[in-house]
């Protein structure tokens, strides 16, 4: 795939790059040079503050629960009885 820098030093992602990392309108991305290479990084700050707040647990569910559920039980985690 290419790109071409327009007149602004604006370039146009590929619409298969921009879906395949979920890149929309607004999107922050990290831009770094890495051994004479442009490197182009998705924001996690971005990602993160686009989805805080949308979820609700369903009552009598903690965030620890749901860590437990998919991280399994840590050293020490007190055991339902």
């Amino acid at each position: 795939m290419e790109a071409t820098v327009a007149e602004r030093g604006q370039i146009t992602l590929p619409k298969a790059v921009r879906d395949a990392l979920g890149l929309t309108k607004g999107t922050v991305l990290k831009v770094e040079l890495e051994s004479g290479r442009i490197v182009l990084r998705k924001s996690v700050d971005d990602a993160l503050s686009r989805v805080r707040g949308r979820f609700k647990l369903p009552p009598g569910v903690t965030a620890d629960d749901i860590m437990r559920e998919l991280r399994g039980r840590a050293p020490g985690d007190p055991h339902e009885f």
